[in-house]
């Protein structure tokens, strides 16, 4: 079984979640996004969002989580290849980083259009 197609997908999703859990472990903008999230979350079961509203909630969480990773992981990538600071790495992580911020924004906005009317 270690070599058919359900053990190939049972390993690898065994190799996703430890590395998801290096994330949440060692990553501090992923364990503050986390503690957002779950915030975020508590504030959905107070207010009582709709079915609808969780959907795009998670999915707005899920876009800034998986991206921050794969911020991360050209991050790290980006410091293996080149460790002393070079202009081109740079610029590669400024556009990692860029993608997390429209990932964040996209968020704050979906989170204004849940949780305004509530509010207000």
């Amino acid at each position: 079984m270690k070599n058919s197609f359900l053990g190939k997908r049972v390993r690898g999703g065994k190799y996703a979640i430890k590395g998801a859990w290096l994330l949440l472990r060692h990553e501090p903008s992923i364990q503050v996004q986390f503690i957002i999230s779950v915030l975020v979350c508590l504030a959905g079961l107070y207010f009582e969002i709709s079915r609808e509203e969780w959907i795009f909630q998670f999915l707005a969480i899920g876009l800034v989580m998986a991206t921050e990773g794969l911020n991360t992981a050209v991050e790290a990538m980006a410091d293996f290849v080149h460790p002393d600071f070079h202009n081109k790495i740079g610029h590669i992580k400024d556009i990692a980083a860029g993608a997390v911020f429209i990932a964040a924004i996209i968020a704050v906005i979906i989170a204004g259009f849940i949780y305004f009317p509530h509010i207000f």
